[in-house]
């Protein structure tokens, strides 16, 4: 995400220690050392006076100088606080010193973390890829050092389960890893010896590695399955390697990697951690949530099972319609509502898929931003083709506003095998049409949207709600 003013509380007390990677010091005029991190178990060590002030802005600079990455591909990169329990992308404008003095704060604010967890916990500043830089632009990168930053931060995505792949892509791209990192022309001892020393872990994604953790898994053995993963890998590599071609120079193959992975429409997102319900199976599991990370960029939203690492909902921003709202009464939850077209028994419906988060006020902006973002790359363009913004949202004049008619029916979303795909069915969501006065549940007639945020030129008119929803 990246932070605003209004996200950050204000610098509350003169005692609050600084963490992480920008050193606490009481006499911040004078150089203090900093540590940058990178992808790759990497970093930029950097001599900083005037620490309590120095701003992102600043501070870029001083990184894109030690690390020579060229005016033309600056914007490729922005300045994040990072720990396992919140992400935040800063602006030009922030100080990192000072956001570091307020990171408790953040986390009450952001996250349901225990006292004892927030205490322990410590951001660091890492330098990594600006969520808001478009695809495309990558694949015009020419200096390699850039691109190896590009693809160590895709790597460990992928490698993390963060960017969810079907075999045949992190086959793939663990085949690409290995020619990138250890060129093409590995025999196969060679390539044996190689994935012993760097581990299969090096290439392929850890739950991959640990298998589904059932009773045949078990039976059947970590190093039988070890084994056939890497004589997948081998002859993946293989195949590569006869087909490349010309395809043999660093910033090829990087262009490869990268290019493969800009088929997963989740790549660049910024990530969210919240939780969703689970569709009731009895009584007994009635209130039981999943957790997951929303991720959104410039494309759309995305819904992701943190546990069996596939897709659960996938939305362009014109698929979509979007609000958050906030906690009624102590212990209610913040509450991301997203909404898009489906089915119940063959009518057309709206459904709309609550997810609880702290962070829905983020998402929420987020959104808005990312939707204006685009729009105004995009010339403010009228008509687009499906899946790209074709204007910016409009704002929030009042309540009841009237706007324009949609043209078209959003594209439905159905189950398929790939992880990339939505499991719509498997959401439990509440679904609704308009029977022209009210919102009834499962209606044959289409339904208005019951949000005033949305993203695409043409929109729903406004509903007024009069009855209570109900699960569907």
């Amino acid at each position: 995400m990246e932070g605003d003013d209004s996200s950050f509380p204000p610098d509350s007390s003169d005692n609050l220690s600084q963490r992480g990677s920008v050193a606490s010091s009481a006499t911040l005029s004078r150089a203090q050392d900093v540590l940058v991190y990178l992808f790759g178990d990497s970093a930029v060590h950097l001599s900083v006076e005037g620490l309590g002030s120095v701003s992102v802005q600043e501070l870029g600079r001083s990184v894109r100088d030690a690390l020579n990455i060229p005016e033309s591909a600056q914007d490729a990169f922005g300045f994040w606080l990072c720990s396992p329990l919140l992400e935040l992308q800063l602006k030009a404008r922030h100080q990192p010193y000072k956001l570091c003095r307020q990171w408790q704060d953040l986390l009450y604010r952001f996250t349901e973390a225990s006292e004892e967890d927030i205490s322990q916990d410590e951001p660091c500043l890492q330098y990594r890829r600006n969520v808001f830089y478009a695809k495309p632009k990558e694949l015009q990168i020419s200096d390699e050092g850039v691109l190896k930053l590009l693809y160590e931060e895709a790597k460990n995505n992928v490698l993390t389960g963060r960017y969810p792949c079907d075999p045949e892509h992190w086959m793939s791209l663990g085949a690409l890893c290995v020619a990138i990192e250890d060129g093409t022309s590995l025999d196969n001892k060679q390539f044996g010896t190689t994935i012993r020393e760097k581990k299969l872990s090096s290439f392929l994604p850890a739950h991959v590695l640990m298998g589904s953790g059932g009773l045949f898994s078990t039976l059947r053995g970590k190093s039988s399955r070890h084994a056939g993963l890497e004589q997948n890998l081998l002859g993946e590599y293989r195949k590569f390697c006869s087909s490349a071609g010309n395809i043999s120079e660093p910033s090829q193959l990087l262009h490869q990697y990268l290019s493969t992975c800009h088929a997963l429409p989740y790549y660049g997102c910024g990530f969210f951690f919240g939780e969703i319900d689970k569709p009731a199976q009895g009584l007994l599991q009635r209130g039981k949530r999943k957790a997951v990370n929303v991720g959104i960029c410039l494309e759309g939203v995305y819904v992701m099972d943190v546990k069996e690492k596939h897709v659960l909902l996938g939305l362009r921003f014109n698929e979509l319609s979007w609000d958050h709202s906030y906690p009624e009464e102590e212990g209610d939850s913040h509450i991301l509502w997203l909404e898009f077209d489906g089915e119940e028994d063959g009518t057309p419906v709206n459904k709309l898929l609550q997810i609880y988060s702290k962070q829905a006020e983020l998402m929420s902006g987020f959104i808005e931003f990312c939707v204006e973002l685009k729009a105004a790359s995009e010339g403010g363009a009228a008509a687009g083709s499906d899946g790209e913004v074709s204007a910016s949202q409009q704002p929030d004049s009042h309540e009841g506003s009237s706007k324009k008619e949609r043209g078209g029916r959003r594209g439905m979303l159905h189950r398929q095998d790939s992880v990339v795909c939505s499991r719509v069915h498997s959401l439990n969501t509440i679904s609704y049409v308009d029977n022209g006065k009210e919102i009834k549940c499962l209606k044959p007639k289409r339904a208005a949207s019951f949000f005033t945020r949305q993203a695409s030129a043409a929109t729903y008119s406004s509903v007024q709600v009069t009855e209570n929803l109900e699960q569907g």
